[in-house]
Formats: structure tokens, C-alpha cells, sequence
């Protein structure tokens, strides 16, 4: 299977070509057949020479792609990056990393052999690894996440991980029913949205290591976005459930 992995990017011009070339490399050693994947960097209207490093990277590597997205958000970059995707799997993950590059293999096995729909990553299963972490982010997602269980009634550990993979079959029957974030909210709603529908969703425990030094999340600006999120999308089921 065919698959496209999306990085979203913002002012990243300190570290994006570093860590490309290290996902690259790491893609190329594992699935070296040819035409079989692709990096896609979502460029969110950065202000710096991301587009131009981005733009370099693709000149360098076939396997590398670079997609504008015309406003800021997480959600927009992944529907922007996917919509145009040809791929059998579509996924993404940030750029720093922060996820164990082997996963991919999980994932990708959990995806084209094993049966599963969708795959994500939780830090909060206990044969998770988490590194780096402090008290306050730890706390702050943990709270998340049982909010999101008691209100939405879903029962997926972990909302907030930015590491997913899905058939891209399913995307747009996923933003039908309810996935319609621009923002970093999207990747939460694509799991209640699945998990409403029925698929098969993998859980896969993983090894992060948090990278805080350079975060740009406002974790109270945050919260309040995403609980608003919440009821919104609470209302969406609703009134999808009274049309059926």
C-alpha cells in the first residue's frame, strides 16, 4: 500500500531541514520500494524561509512535497495536504519528532495487513513511554482527555497525540459526519467520528519524547478552543443522529 505522511509546519525554518532529511532517510531504510510513499510538508502561510527550505527539500527528494495552505491551523493543513492525496494511507505527525520513528512500521502493518481502519498514538496506555514530559503538560492532557471521555462518551485514551493514520477511504466520510476542524481539534474529532461510525481503531502505545523547549501551544488558549470544539461537535452527532 501506497501511503502519505503530512508534516504541518509554521516558521520552522530552524529545524525543518534537519528533520525531514532524518524521517527521509528513515522511510527510504524501511520501505524502500519505489513510488510507495511520500513526505507531504503542509506549509501554513509561515512567515520565514520555511517555504523556501520546504521548496529545496522537494527539489532535492522526489519524495518530498510541499503544499501551501492558504490560512494557519492544523486541521485546514492535513484536509489541504489530504485532499489532494492519491495514497492508499494518509497520516501525519510533527516535526520534531516527538513520536518513535518505528512506529510508522506499527502503523503501517496495523493498516495494510492487520484489518484496522484507523490507527492512533497514546502516550497515556500503560506500556507507553513518555520522556521529557513536565507535571503541567502531563496534568493538562490527562484532564483533557477525561473530559472528552465523560462529555463526548468515547472511550480512546488519548485525543491529543499527534501521531495518526487512517484508509484514506474513510476521509471524507469521517469530515462528513462530523471531522470539519481547521484547527488542532481535527485530529481529536477524527477519532469520536470513527469510533461513532464503527471502524476499527488500533491503539498503539508509544514511545514520545516531548520537545518543550521550542512549543508554541498556549495550553489555556488551547483549552478553551478545544472545549468549545467539544460542544460543537457534540452538537454536530446530535443533529446527525436525528436526521437517520
Amino acid at each position: 500500500m501506497t501511503f502519505d505522511v503530512t508534516i504541518p509546519v509554521l516558521n520552522e525554518e530552524a529545524s525543518l531541514d534537519t528533520q525531514i532529511r532524518v524521517l527521509h532517510s528513515f522511510l527510504r531504510h524501511h520501505f524502500p520500494q519505489e513510488n510507495q510513499w511520500r513526505i507531504v510538508i503542509a506549509d501554513n502561510g509561515s512567515t520565514d524561509q520555511t517555504r523556501y527550505i520546504a521548496e529545496a527539500l522537494a527539489d532535492e527528494f522526489p519524495e518530498v512535497h510541499l503544499v501551501r495552505v492558504p490560512e494557519k491551523g492544523v486541521g485546514l493543513a492535513l484536509k489541504t495536504s489530504w485532499a489532494q492525496s492519491e495514497a492508499d494511507l494518509v497520516g501525519y505527525m510533527d516535526l520534531d519528532l516527538a513520536t518513535d520513528l518505528p512506529h510508522f512500521i506499527q502503523a503501517y502493518h496495523a493498516l495494510a495487513t492487520e484489518g484496522f481502519d484507523l490507527v492512533y498514538g497514546t502516550r497515556l496506555h500503560a506500556r507507553s513511554r513518555v520522556i521529557g514530559r513536565t507535571l503541567k503538560r502531563e496534568i493538562t492532557s490527562r484532564v483533557f482527555n477525561f473530559i472528552l471521555k465523560t462529555y463526548l462518551r468515547t472511550r480512546f485514551s488519548d485525543g491529543m497525540c499527534g501521531f495518526k493514520w487512517l484508509k484514506r477511504e474513510w476521509v471524507a466520510p469521517l469530515m462528513e459526519a462530523g471531522a470539519v476542524s481547521n484547527g488542532w481539534f481535527f485530529s481529536t474529532e477524527l477519532l469520536a467520528v470513527a469510533e461513532w461510525k464503527g471502524l476499527q481503531i488500533c491503539e498503539l502505545p508509544v514511545r514520545w519524547t516531548d520537545d518543550t523547549s521550542g512549543s508554541k501551544v498556549q495550553i489555556t488558549r488551547l483549552a478553551r478552543q478545544y472545549l468549545k470544539a467539544m460542544a460543537l461537535l457534540k452538537k454536530r452527532r446530535q443533529g446527525l443522529m436525528a436526521r437517520q
